[in-house]
């Protein structure tokens, strides 16, 4: 065997080492726009609702978070909040946190430019003020930040706005007339070992299902050792 021979394989011994040893070590998981929870050492659940208020289901929601003593993060749109402003007081008063989504929640009006964008999250931001007498600083892009150009993310941002994505769903917004038990299974299953929970919800008028579930949602999360926290 010859000794240039004898050199390519101890190379290639070697690299394959040292690429067996970083996959040993790397427990990391791969880049999620989370716009960064927390970060404890414990076990946290973020629950979030967007697309309300609604007359029909927030209160309800409410209701079951106040018997559970749970914190959430409301992700409203707008031009629905200006009729049901007795839902956000409501939500500010019971200590929960106030999100932008949209105003309008037309999808094409929004990311027809960066300028639509931001125009139509202040439009939302001023209906929250007008509430809390302030303005929101998070934000949650509809349909999520997930294969987004990044000139609007970086419009968002730049805005000093934080965005805030999801890494569990209860999938009511994609089972058609859910029952609560196929809701509380989604959001357990797409939860699966993530100690950062961030689950989307909805609290819209046709997802009575949501505030059906919620209950058992909490009561699973809690069995299982995570806290509650809202954004």
């Amino acid at each position: 065997m010859n000794r240039n021979f004898t050199a390519f394989c101890a190379a290639t011994f070697a690299c394959a080492l040292i690429l067996a040893f970083c996959g040993a070590i790397w427990t990391g998981s791969p880049s999620f726009s989370l716009a960064d929870t927390n970060e404890k050492e414990i076990k946290t659940v973020y629950l979030t609702f967007d697309d309300g208020p609604s007359d029909r289901v927030t209160p309800k929601i409410l209701d079951v978070l106040k018997e559970e003593n749970v914190k959430a993060t409301f992700f409203i749109i707008g031009n629905q909040a200006e009729t049901r402003k007795y839902i956000l007081k409501r939500e500010a008063a019971e200590g929960h946190t106030i999100g932008v989504h949209s105003y309008s929640h037309r999808y094409k009006e929004i990311y027809a430019s960066c300028d639509s964008l931001i125009k139509d999250i202040d439009k939302c931001n001023e209906v929250i003020k007008s509430v809390t007498g302030k303005y929101s600083k998070i934000y949650r892009f509809p349909g999520g930040s997930f294969g987004l150009s990044e000139k609007f993310i970086s419009a968002v941002t730049e805005h000093g706005l934080r965005y805030i994505d999801w890494n569990a769903s209860t999938r009511d917004a994609e089972i058609y007339d859910a029952a609560p038990e196929q809701l509380l299974h989604a959001a357990v299953t797409t939860a699966a070992s993530t100690d950062n929970i961030v689950l989307l919800a909805h609290d819209s008028t046709t997802k009575t299902a949501t505030a059906e579930a919620l209950r058992a949602i909490i009561r699973h999360f809690k069995a299982e050792g995570y806290e509650f926290s809202r954004f």
